[in-house]
């Protein structure tokens, strides 16, 4: 495996998944750069309030070159950036959520939007993530309609509206007295996390805590 990646680097020199700037050293983190200049979140700036959620965390705001890394990460086929993506997910876990927690999981997409993609972006986020924090991504949600993307619609509540009544929990054993961390990649208004816990709880869970890339709003 590192001798393919090392010559898969060769052909295809490794970027930074924020600016592009090539990368010296290891492939799977912002370049320095990036590093010092990305818009960081500290502090009570780093959490938003979901409803049904305990406590969601964020180790960036949505501003600068993230906005345009997550697009690349989830239309254009840059999946990879998921192991840039994943561990400062996990970082900013371990920071916040330590001790919270049993089980890891993630917002799924639609079938139909998986097709169309290629890839489940926020289980390759929870994948990743997972590695760094010791625990193996459990799948307890399912998006079993495939409703307009929530960033299309204006509104906080056409937002509610389009995502109520959308997830289910095939098994609900897998979330009943369970502690759930939940990956995704924005959160905004916080609707989709909100609909996603309420499922959980509804399902049976103790608790649920949220952890995204990045922070848009407040």
């Amino acid at each position: 495996m590192r001798l393919l990646e090392a010559a898969a680097d060769l052909l295809y020199p490794p970027k930074c998944a924020f600016c592009g700037a090539l990368l010296d050293g290891t492939r799977d983190v912002p370049c320095p750069a990036c590093q010092e200049k990305l818009p960081w979140l500290a502090g009570e700036e780093a959490e938003r309030k979901v409803e049904f959620v305990s406590l969601c965390v964020s180790p960036l705001r949505y501003q600068g070159e993230v906005p345009e890394s997550i697009r690349r990460f989830k239309f254009s086929g840059m999946h990879f950036y998921c192991r840039t993506f994943g561990p400062l997910m996990a970082q900013c876990a371990q920071d916040r959520l330590a001790g919270r927690w049993d089980v890891l999981s993630w917002v799924p997409v639609s079938q139909k939007r998986k097709r169309e993609r290629g890839y489940d972006q926020c289980r390759l986020l929870a994948r990743e993530a997972g590695r760094v924090l010791g625990a193996e991504p459990v799948p307890i949600l399912e998006k079993f309609r495939n409703n307009p993307a929530q960033s299309g619609l204006d509104s906080d509540s056409q937002r509610r509206a389009n995502v109520l009544g959308v997830y289910r929990v095939p098994d609900p054993q897998a979330a009943a007295g369970k502690r759930i961390l939940l990956l995704d990649d924005i959160v905004t208004t916080g609707e989709t996390l909100s609909e996603c816990a309420r499922t959980l709880w509804a399902a049976g869970a103790a608790d649920v805590v949220c952890v995204t890339l990045a922070k848009a709003r407040g």
